[in-house]
């Protein structure tokens, strides 16, 4: 959770440890863009790269993977990067700080939960029950992943910290790994992992997080007060790029998505990529226009509150603008 400043210098040190990956080159207005991971979910984004939206908008953009909610806050204050694709409740620890130049969101991209509930044993129908005492390889405290899988365990009936052996210590880049070497019974998991362990035997899909937390601002673009007051027609013009991305999305197969996205995703099947687009696009996952609406901002307040990750209600307006993202909807729909 982005509350600690001592993490500043450490994370800023392993930024740049991160790997660049994806470039749109060409001249333009460059931006820098922090991805807080790796994944399928984020196809949108790299369709705009690699169907040259962002070019068509004049805009140079250039993607780094910044590996953790922490990190990408960190280099986004910190000037290393312009715009964070990250979890929206980055925002809201930024704000309950006190922030002089707050963050501010301006175009979702995903509006459900990613993960999916990963079993180690195939035990028949599934129901939430099988879950009491087991032990449940969790994501990072104050991240949106543990916030939305606590928040269906409580509503299917489980105290996940009375009711559960919860391990929440492994960084977000080794949980697969710490689920393939024999740690925990249940895990929750992106694609295309999810996927990939079920093709390996080394796990099942028994339910998904996305499906049952309901909509959520749960990736957004945002980026700082000051850099969108000094920027706004780059802000802009981004935010047309991600709609045009999200309407190609729409309008095309998962096989046709899965191709486009190949590129970042190189050690992974073909199948498996097209499995996964699929499998978010059924669920309602990929957002279908970059404009957050306030039933979703509403519960991601009670998950936050749920997991008492929340000092106090936060409106929209305080951290959300959609101006970038209905002007962008209206010039599209022209």
């Amino acid at each position: 959770m982005f509350k600690r400043n001592a993490m500043l210098m450490i994370a800023l040190l392993v930024l740049f440890t991160s790997g660049l990956a994806g470039c749109a080159g060409g001249g333009g207005t460059k931006i820098r863009i922090g991805e807080v991971t790796r994944s399928v979910f984020y196809a949108p984004e790299y369709v705009a790269l690699e169907k040259g939206f962002f070019k068509e908008e004049g805009l140079d953009v250039e993607l780094q993977t910044t590996a953790g909610g922490d990190k990408t806050m960190t280099a986004l204050l910190s000037g290393a990067i312009d715009v964070a694709l990250v979890g929206a409740e980055t925002s809201i620890y930024v704000y309950q700080q006190g922030a002089e130049d707050p963050v501010i969101n301006f175009a979702q991209l995903t509006q459900t939960d990613g993960t999916f509930l990963v079993a180690r044993e195939e035990t028949g129908e599934f129901d939430w029950s099988k879950l009491n005492g087991s032990i449940f390889l969790g994501q990072r405290k104050g991240g949106m992943p543990q916030m939305a899988g606590e928040f269906t365990l409580k509503k299917h009936g489980i105290d996940p910290h009375a009711e559960l052996e919860l391990i929440q210590n492994i960084e977000f880049a080794n949980i697969a790994a710490a689920f393939a070497s024999g740690t925990g019974q249940y895990v929750q998991l992106f694609e295309p992992q999810a996927s990939i362990f079920e093709r390996e035997g080394k796990g099942h899909v028994v339910a998904s997080f996305g499906t049952e937390s309901g909509q959520l601002p749960y990736t957004i673009f945002m980026t700082k007060q000051s850099y969108m007051n000094k920027h706004k027609d780059a802000v802009q013009k981004f935010t047309n790029a991600i709609y045009k991305a999200q309407m190609w999305v729409g309008s095309h197969t998962p096989e046709e998505t899965a191709k486009t996205i190949a590129p970042y995703f190189k050690d992974t099947d073909m199948d498996i990529l097209t499995s996964s687009v699929k499998r978010y696009l059924e669920q309602g996952t990929y957002a279908s226009t970059p404009v957050l609406h306030e039933e979703a901002w509403n519960n991601l307040l009670d998950v936050m509150d749920s997991a008492g990750e929340l000092k106090e209600r936060v409106e929209m307006a305080k951290v959300v603008n959609n101006d970038f993202a209905e002007s962008a909807v209206k010039a599209g729909s022209k």
